[in-house]
């Protein structure tokens, strides 16, 4: 398809020139450079995996085709999860996180569309689609009825701005929102509200180390301004911003966040993602994943516990204590 074409290569220019930038901008580590080849570039939207189905089938957002990869479980979806792709990277780059959390029993979509700035016009059209159940998922399968949003970096605004859109339009049946090192944009902090609708919806956040990509945190405000009790873990000890993308990512993704993903940080944060997310989708609470009271010290279940104690990668809580 044409349309789709000059999307995808539109993409590719904005990425090359965002490597040409960054290669002029920064004095990238000999660390950083070396540890990108353990991680080739995604080229393809879907990678061959035993876990699920991986599928690129578009969807028609406002009269419009949206290229959308798709991650469809083994067995009946849960829920519907959006797992947006960040600022000049693509669908690709997610591909991992994306199926750990469909093997949790989620449908995961991606739309491989820019993320400028949260891209505020598409979040509005696909709130509406989603809103209209007019999203059609591939092979034959139905819409679940359920939501969760989610995202990295620009894209976990632009989740924002969807789930924000939902509850404007009265969607009776979004879980809440998964954000991977969110970087907010102007409207985060209104939409993070609205997701959360003081707290009757979870907004979980886990995040990278503080640096120039991720705005020194710059969603912290935002997320703490919720007055929840738990909002979500920031990882330590060698974080990076494109932790999610694990083995997904490439050379302008370490170019563009100054490091490279550590496995043991990509682990911990799919582990993290994928059971907030089947907790949402299911109406659970896995005790060990979040932590409880107003007290201090907080009381954590095991998993974060774990985390918080040193035990690698450290970790702080968000908004940290």
């Amino acid at each position: 398809m044409p349309g789709r074409t000059s999307r995808r290569r539109a993409v590719r220019r904005r990425a090359a020139a965002l490597a040409v930038a960054v290669t002029a901008a920064l004095a990238v580590t000999p660390a950083a450079v070396s540890a990108q080849s353990s991680f080739p570039s995604s080229s393809g939207g879907c990678a061959a995996s035993d876990v699920g189905t991986c599928v690129e089938s578009p969807i028609e957002v406002a009269g419009t085709a949206r290229d959308a990869v798709w991650y469809l479980p083994d067995g009946p979806a849960s829920a519907l999860m959006l797992l947006e792709h960040g600022f000049s990277r693509s669908c690709a780059n997610v591909g991992g996180t994306a199926r750990a959390i469909a093997a949790q029993g989620l449908m995961v979509v991606c739309l491989d569309e820019d993320m400028t700035a949260g891209n505020p016009s598409l979040a509005r059209d696909f709130a509406d689609a989603l809103a209209e159940r007019s999203v059609v998922p591939p092979n034959g399968l139905p819409l679940p009825g359920r939501y969760v949003v989610g995202g990295h970096s620009a894209g976990g605004h632009f989740a924002a701005l969807v789930g924000a859109g939902l509850v404007e339009r009265g969607y009776p049946d979004l879980a809440g929102a998964v954000l991977f090192d969110p970087v907010a944009a102007e409207g985060f902090s209104a939409a993070v509200r609205s997701v959360s609708a003081g707290g009757a919806r979870p907004v979980l956040s886990i995040a990278a180390s503080p640096s120039v990509v991720n705005l020194f945190d710059n969603s912290f405000g935002a997320l703490a301004a919720l007055g929840a009790d738990f909002v979500g873990v920031q990882l330590l000890g060698g974080s990076c911003h494109v932790d999610v993308e694990g083995e997904d990512t490439d050379l302008i993704g370490i170019l563009g966040a100054a490091c490279a993903p550590a496995p043991a940080n990509t682990a911990r944060l799919r582990e993290f993602g994928g059971v907030w997310a089947r907790d949402l989708a299911t109406g659970t609470r896995t005790a060990t994943h979040y932590c409880t009271g107003t007290i201090e010290p907080p009381e954590c279940g095991a998993s974060v516990g774990a985390l918080l104690g040193g035990v690698r990668p450290a970790a702080a809580l968000i908004p940290v204590r």
